[in-house]
């Protein structure tokens, strides 16, 4: 018989340390909850399973590969939606056709004899077999009612006390017949107990109850979740503990060393390779995971401490969680029911009171009382600053308090009377917030120039227009619920590395500067933004042969900012165009990948029933664009980029191209053609950005719609792009497809890797140890040449806890195989 581990569940209770870990992988004494229940599967011949995953799938697969390690079979079920208790079972359908098999939660502890239930179910001859158990507390628990033969009579789900009519509760384990997938629609969310049980009595099928004794634990709550630890130490459960039992319930694993003047009153557990100093002392019920530092004088107590923990100098912890690699410092205290989130840092001497939950990547002050939840503090270890500058959910982690705080710790850096532009995207949350941080500004002694609802372009260049420096408030590219807030230099670039530090420290500190009344900041409104950004792209852009070219252009505006610039640019121009989604749709502030697809393949059919010689897309704030050539055929990013640098290196002849060391090879072979060289950078946009403000660079792109036009900006634009791709089409009166067909076809694939923080540093040694005599480019991450062109680079992620690699073959069976190749190398140090 096969089993299914349902394992796709977002453990939303247990949050934070769900909010970086899928529950299933969720330690207890120092194993992950499914491994324990995999471990009893095998202990009764389930040695075949399927195992369903949704939320942090990849985490699930890569723990758990093909489940050699465990002597057990493996394979897995994707749900790319929830689709309940019983879709997701559905989703395993084609492995489980064939015979009866049992279902199992991967987050649920119990000890059940399993054989027991299976052997029930062939003697009643059932559809379905039910596992039951009796609890004192029914309240959070699915209710069934069996009859003396063990046949279920009634269902209920979840009950009020005045509903409850027994402490029978169903536990989520069942056995049940193939049969049983024709009651359960595909691709569509459908629960066991709440449709398709209800829908087999009705029909009068042979569903069971079997009462099981023995342990079982529902961990979905943090108060169950210390309990279970609680009881496995106990020996409540009878459940594998690796390591050796040094005295009466004292667990120490393999490699731990524990001083003999450390205290230790059990029962209680220390991972391999854990550390306990001298005077430290650690008391019943307390786990501690794997390279876990305890120094001396600290005290641990019904605490559960997650792997790669460092615990400092008499810090004090009691019944709390702690996630992994928080570094908690000297004379720190966490109460009794606080959570504390991966990649934290408590600092020397804070308190974090009973019940708080400090969610993960935060930082709390040296010396603070925290007596409420942080959501949101810092990002990495005291550091704001993202991909996108700092960027979280709308009034979750980026609230106006948030923002004013931001806003006065910007001010701080700047001197006093200095002049800062503010702008935002066309959303309702960035206006908010946009006020927020104009009223900061103007109480720090800043005159704010507010240029509203423009392209993030346009900001740009207005802040380079005599101030010094602007803010940017948009929605998060593809995340409709987060924003952005980006800082700009006084030349309308992101902040450097070293100013933004220097903001972070200010903020961290709390150290705002604050206006005396009569310094108290203006705000004004500039006239005529559009025009003058229009003005200065025509000057310094070649439009040269468009007006005679006849040439017709469709534009879409994705009912952005982008379209308040077109109707001032095309005019002048000379061009025939059709612009569409003109107007500004404030629910729609971003866009999903799909629906941008689905935008590009509209504007191709537009683009072949008008014969225009091409069309474009911008993205909704303006700073990216996107390409369907006269055929109506969409060129994907990567395509565009080679086409663009085309176009520009045959006419410029000379000079430089600044591209992210991402791009395929075949890019140095357009430039070289046409007698110009490329400039490699790292995959940061700010990089780009310094290497496109040098004269003597003529282009850049990162491959992802972002152009940048250095004779006008040195930043990513996409109108600019859009006039430039026009003077080039123009002048050379070649369509996009002819300049597309004669580029050669370039093979370059991607994937992503989970890596655990903790050993990112060990993975980028394995890739330069493993690379042995191939030449090896540090431009960004590893990147291993091989001796015939072949490459493959490997980055690890700044913000999350991922590996990125790159591969390019002359053929896309190479690149796989190259691919393929390097993620065994990365995943064996990740192991």
């Amino acid at each position: 018989m096969k089993a299914v581990v349902m394992a796709g569940g977002e453990g939303t209770r247990l949050r934070p340390m769900t909010s970086s870990m899928p529950k299933p992988l969720l330690p207890v004494a120092n194993r992950p909850i499914m491994e324990h229940v995999l471990r009893l599967l095998k202990r009764h011949g389930l040695n075949e399973t399927v195992v369903t995953v949704q939320f942090l799938a990849s985490l699930v697969k890569n723990y758990f590969g093909d489940g050699e390690e465990l002597g057990m079979e493996l394979s897995y079920a994707n749900e790319e939606k929830p689709l309940g208790t019983a879709g997701s079972v559905k989703n395993a359908e084609e492995a489980l056709k064939d015979d009866a098999f049992l279902v199992i939660s991967g987050d649920a502890l119990t000890d059940f004899d399993l054989t027991e239930l299976i052997n029930f179910h062939k003697e009643k001859g059932a559809l379905v077999t039910v596992c039951l158990t009796r609890v004192p507390n029914p309240l959070e628990f699915g209710i069934t009612i069996v009859d003396e033969e063990g046949k279920v009579e009634r269902f209920l789900e979840k009950p009020t006390w005045g509903q409850v009519f027994s402490d029978t509760v169903n536990t989520g384990i069942y056995v049940m017949e193939p049969e049983v997938f024709d009651y359960v629609e595909p691709d569509v969310p459908v629960d066991w107990s709440g449709d398709v049980f209800p829908q087999l009595m009705k029909e009068g099928k042979p569903i069971y109850g079997y009462v099981a004794e023995g342990y079982w634990e529902d961990v979905g709550t943090h108060e169950s979740y210390v309990k279970a630890q609680a009881d496995v130490l106990e020996g409540k459960v009878d459940v594998e503990i690796d390591g050796f039992e040094i005295s009466p319930g004292v667990w120490v694993a393999e490699g731990a060393e524990v001083h003999p003047d450390a205290v230790l009153r059990g029962p209680l557990y220390i991972g391999d390779y854990a550390k306990v100093e001298a005077g430290a002392e650690i008391r019943e019920h307390t786990v501690v995971g794997s390279n876990v530092v305890v120094k001396s004088g600290a005290f641990l107590h019904k605490a559960v401490v997650h792997d790669n923990v460092y615990v400092g100098q008499h810090s004090n912890l009691r019944g709390c969680v702690v996630g992994k690699n928080t570094d908690i410092m000297r004379a720190a205290r966490i109460e009794d029911g606080a959570v504390i989130g991966d990649e934290c840092l408590i600092g020397e001497e804070s308190i974090v009171q009973g019940n708080v939950r400090v969610y993960p990547f935060k930082t709390i002050e040296a010396g603070a009382f925290v007596n409420t939840s942080v959501i949101w503090e810092s990002r990495g270890q005291a550091h704001l600053f993202g991909a996108r500058g700092v960027s979280g959910i709308l009034n979750v982690e980026i609230t106006p308090e948030l923002a004013v705080r931001l806003a006065g710790a910007y001010a701080t850096t700047l001197k006093k009377g200095s002049t800062v532009t503010t702008a935002r995207d066309h959303s309702r949350g960035a206006r908010a917030l946009k006020r927020a941080v104009i009223s900061a500004l103007q109480a720090s002694a800043i005159d704010v120039r507010d240029l509203e609802n423009v392209p993030l372009p346009v900001a740009r260049q207005q802040t380079a227009r005599g101030s010094a420096g602007g803010i940017m408030i948009r929605t998060t590219p593809g995340v409709p619920d987060s924003v952005d807030i980006m800082f700009f230099d006084g030349n309308g670039a992101d902040l450097s590395q070293g100013s933004q530090r220097k903001l972070d420290r200010v903020f961290a500190r709390q150290e705002y500067r604050r206006a005396f009344p009569g310094e108290i900041g203006d705000l004004h409104f500039p006239a005529s933004v559009f025009d003058s950004y229009t003005g200065s792209l025509l000057r310094n852009v070649d439009t040269t042969g468009i007006a005679e070219s006849g040439l017709k252009v469709v534009v879409d505006a994705s009912n952005g900012s982008a379209g308040l610039v077109l109707p001032s640019l095309l005019g002048k121009l000379g061009v025939d165009s059709l612009t569409i989604n003109p107007g500004l749709d404030e629910s729609r502030p971003t866009e999903s990948a799909d629906v941008r697809r689905s935008g590009l393949v509209r504007l191709g059919e537009i683009v072949a029933s008008s014969r225009a010689a091409f069309g474009v897309r911008f993205d909704p704030v303006g700073e990216r664009l996107s390409l369907v050539d006269e055929k109506g055929r969409i060129v994907e990013d990567d395509r565009a980029l080679l086409v663009m640098l085309d176009l520009v290196a045959a006419e410029r002849r000379s000079g430089r191209v600044a591209l992210p060391v991402t791009t395929t090879r075949i890019a140095e072979q357009v430039a070289a053609y046409h007698g110009t060289q490329v400039e490699w950078t790292t995959t940061s946009p700010d990089d780009l950005t310094r290497v496109g403000g040098d004269d003597s660079t003529i282009f850049g792109g990162d491959g992802k719609a972002g152009f940048i036009i250095p004779e006008f900006s040195s930043v990513f634009d996409g109108t600019a792009a859009f006039v430039r791709l026009i003077g080039l089409v123009a002048r050379t009166q070649l369509t996009l497809s002819q300049i597309d067909a004669r580029i050669p076809r370039a093979h370059v694939l991607k994937r992503d890797l989970a890596t655990p923080w903790a050993v990112k540093g060990l993975v980028m040694r394995r890739v330069v140890e493993a690379a042995g005599d191939r030449f090896v480019d540090t431009t960004d991450g590893v990147r291993v040449v091989e001796t015939d062109g072949r490459w493959v680079m490997v980055l690890p992620d700044p913000a999350e806890a991922v590996t990125h690699l790159w591969a390019e073959g002359p053929d896309d069976a190479s690149a796989q195989a190259l691919l393929d190749e390097w993620s065994a190398v990365v995943d064996s140090a990740g192991r």
